[in-house]
């Protein structure tokens, strides 16, 4: 296997702990019905005022079908609203619900909690390297 290959299987694979450990956290709060793959666009959410489907789409690298395809779902499960755009109609903006905030709360929590988990196993100067190196690369391509 050759290096950029073994790059983005080490990527997946990390992302895929990852996301396990946010979804078991969230599920002990009592946020059983959510799958991995919607855990960008409410991360974007929650840290984005009122995104547009547009933004959503943008950040998450996700093809307007299969964005569209989620936030209608997490909208159906009730963590999320749209809001007809103030100055374009045809615009959407997205926004957390009731249910939604509640759950931006337990995110953000699980959050603190997995980088703290982070921190123990490889120290604060190393995850902050690996974050500023994986930005670069981003950035590059």
């Amino acid at each position: 296997m050759n290096t950029v290959s073994e790059i983005g299987s080490l990527l997946k694979k990390i992302y895929r702990i990852y996301s396990t450990q946010v979804l078991k956290y969230l599920e002990s709060k009592g946020f059983s019905d959510l799958r991995a793959s919607f855990l960008e666009i409410l991360i974007f959410v929650a840290e984005t005022d009122g995104p547009s489907l547009k933004m959503i789409g943008s950040a998450c690298n996700l093809k307007k079908q299969t964005m569209t395809s989620h936030v209608n779902e997490l909208v159906k499960r009730g963590y999320l609203k749209k809001v007809q755009g103030v100055h374009d109609k045809r615009e959407q903006r997205i926004y957390f619900t009731e249910l939604g905030e509640r759950f931006r709360m337990s995110l953000r929590e699980a959050i603190v909690e997995i980088e703290s988990q982070y921190i123990h196993k490889i120290g604060e100067v190393e995850l902050l390297r690996i974050k500023n190196m994986l930005n670069d690369f981003y950035e590059k391509l």
